[in-house]
């Protein structure tokens, strides 16, 4: 590719052989009516099936596809990050690589950057139709304690569907657990966040790599850190410079 693509589709993947051409032509479908260029940057966390000789076989075929692979497995915020710092586009837009996002809700996502930096998806409405009780109420528990005691009101913390603009992610610095506070790093930054309805598909192959642990326990440390940051951070601006 000549020139760097418009939209950057960053996409962490872990045992996901099975999705990647469905996802690959599923971002196709929905951005390319939109006659806009794009890459799609998939991580490969070390995966033990066969998703890298997958990766290797659409990155022959398409040089829109850019693949990496992690010597070991590093974790979803690693993957996430990786991509990001490996994005070249001026949008940047992460989803997970099994299918329940939905690309086609990726041209509203980027619409809502003509207004705001960042726009997330929330699944909150589509979940109640498809959903167990366990899910639903585990996502649900694992929202109110984030937002209680981050000080925040993202109502699906845990949806990594995301779009934003590439300056969004100049200053931050990278560590484990980072993609559930994306919107939160950002408003510390000083960017404006909104939230946007987004369909959920149920998981048609592979397997759930997250339960009530993952939602809920994990992410209690780097929550309290995020808490601090939010109180700790001071922001500046220069209003003149002299020589």
């Amino acid at each position: 590719m000549s020139e760097p693509a418009e939209i950057s589709f960053v996409i962490p993947c872990h045992n996901e052989a099975a999705n990647l051409k469905p996802l690959v032509a599923a971002i196709a479908a929905a951005i390319e009516p939109q006659k806009k260029t794009y890459e799609i940057i998939i991580t490969d966390d070390c995966s033990t099936d066969n998703s890298w000789a997958i990766l290797k076989e659409l990155t022959t075929s398409d040089l829109k596809i850019r693949a990496q692979k992690f010597a070991f497995n590093c974790g979803q915020s690693a993957a996430l990050w990786a991509g990001i710092k490996a994005a070249r586009g001026k949008f940047i837009v992460t989803l997970d690589a099994d299918l329940q996002n939905d690309p086609q809700d990726a041209p509203k996502l980027l619409e809502s950057l003509k207004i705001f930096d960042c726009a997330c998806g929330t699944r909150i409405e589509a979940r109640s139709h498809g959903d167990n009780f366990i899910r639903i109420a585990s996502s649900s528990i694992a929202n109110w304690v984030r937002n209680r005691l981050s000080g925040e009101n993202i109502s699906d913390a845990g949806c990594c569907y995301r779009a934003f603009k590439r300056e969004c992610v100049s200053d931050l610095k990278f560590f484990k657990g980072m993609h559930r506070f994306l919107p939160t790093l950002f408003k510390i930054e000083g960017f404006t966040v909104t939230e946007i309805p987004v369909g959920h598909n149920p998981r048609v192959a592979g397997a759930s790599h997250y339960g009530v642990w993952n939602r809920l326990f994990a992410s209690l440390y780097d929550l309290f850190a995020v808490r601090w940051m939010k109180k700790r951070m001071f922001k500046y601006k220069i209003a003149e410079t002299l020589n």
